[in-house]
């Protein structure tokens, strides 16, 4: 009953001055909309993160060839290069631990053609065992198997965006598409995958068997890139090191020589993207605290002016009885109620903003429940750490003195 007494209390007077408890709660409730929809985005995008790369392939580790150049958190190669070999993967599948499948991948932008439809796209030449380490997934028709792989058949998978590209609604499956002028017949399409960590559109691929875009198309003996998938998630780091010592072996490389391959892992990306992710998410929770600093000095100044103009009011209530500490925490429940009222405010704008901010930039967005009650807990204390000041200046007072106050 009496904490109701001293909220109705507390109510009452910051209701008897609108405006002025409004512009001191703006800096609090600009302070918590900023930390929650942050913190939000930043929650939702480290999902979005998270499953991007999970997409990319279970327990994935990506050998590159040749020189790189890191790129979004994860190594692109930066030049075409001949380190990398389909015997290497061979050789990875067989004598790693701890390696599952190791699939060697060329790819390259080539001009695909059918009709009068032109499209550039990534040709990926590849073995039947890439859509099990890659996750992907055949939508209609079927993938390549071995013995078209050793007959180098002129066959290719597409994904749905090239499809559209060339084909518009009609079905791609058993028509003939050139590739550098070259036939080959379509005999699958892709499921949908999207945009992958480094922002390329992995629908905008045409697979063919290793063989065909080694002796057909390119000429070539090497590759670009080979995709190892580990046993499990707890062996990645050893199995990479243990891919990293194999190809040194292989490759001939003199104990002082640097690498010719890059070797990563998706820990590695994951640590990378997250770590870049966090230092925004400070960043920009650091502005929204600066926020409630300011919002909190509002306060401070409110309270203030509020025991100012209410001496002759504290005088009447310590003459009739009241202790220094009730009036203490009147002006405490004043101070934190301010506060409280912009930190629900703020926390509605807050997921408002985000989720049209979510909206606008196709970025992940997620409910983040303890930043939304950190959020609103660290303002509430704010609030009580600047309103003591005026709180405790108020019960100090003389009561003959406050009566005596005009």
């Amino acid at each position: 009953m009496r904490t109701r007494r001293l909220v109705r209390a507390a109510w009452k007077s910051l209701g008897a001055h609108k405006m002025r408890t409004a512009l001191a709660a703006i800096g609090v409730t600009i302070g918590v909309a900023a930390v929650v929809a942050v913190m939000c985005i930043g929650e939702g995008t480290r999902a979005e993160v998270l499953r991007t790369i999970e997409s990319m392939g279970a327990n994935l580790i990506v050998v590159t060839a040749g020189r790189t150049k890191a790129s979004a958190g994860l190594q692109q190669q930066a030049a075409d290069v001949e380190t990398l070999v389909p015997e290497d993967a061979s050789a990875i599948a067989e004598e790693v631990p701890g390696a599952r499948l190791a699939v060697p991948v060329l790819s390259q932008k080539l001009e695909v053609k059918t009709g009068d439809s032109i499209a550039a796209t990534s040709v990926v030449a590849t073995l039947p065992d890439l859509p099990a380490v890659r996750n992907f997934r055949v939508a209609a028709g079927e993938f390549f198997d071995d013995e078209m792989v050793k007959k180098a058949a002129r066959v290719a998978i597409v994904g749905r965006t090239i499809a559209t590209s060339l084909f518009g609604a009609g079905d791609p499956l058993d028509e003939v598409i050139r590739i550098n002028k070259v036939p080959f017949t379509v005999i699958g399409v892709m499921e949908e995958k999207g945009l992958d960590i480094t922002g390329q559109d992995q629908d905008d691929q045409v697979f063919i068997p290793l063989t065909a875009g080694m002796r057909r198309l390119l000429n070539v003996t090497h590759v670009n890139t080979i995709f190892v998938q580990a046993a499990s998630p707890e062996v990645m780091t050893s199995v990479a090191a243990a891919v990293a010592s194999l190809l040194r072996e292989r490759h001939r490389l003199r104990e002082d020589a640097e690498d010719d391959f890059v070797v990563q892992n998706q820990a590695d990306v994951i640590e990378t993207r997250q770590a870049a992710s966090s230092s925004l998410t400070l960043l920009l929770s650091s502005i929204g605290g600066i926020s409630l600093f300011v919002g909190g000095v509002g306060i401070l100044a409110v309270m203030l002016i509020s025991v100012r103009e209410r001496t002759r009011e504290i005088g009447v209530r310590r003459a009739v009885g009241a202790t220094r500490q009730a009036i203490l925490v009147q002006f405490l429940v004043e101070a934190a109620l301010l506060s409280l009222t912009g930190s629900v405010v703020g926390a509605g704008l807050g997921l408002v903003a985000a989720a049209i901010t979510a909206r606008l930039t196709q970025w992940g967005m997620g409910v983040s429940v303890p930043a939304i009650v950190g959020a609103m807990a660290v303002s509430i204390a704010i609030g009580v750490f600047f309103g003591l000041y005026p709180a405790r200046r108020a019960s100090l007072l003389n009561p003959i003195q406050a009566l005596r106050a005009e």
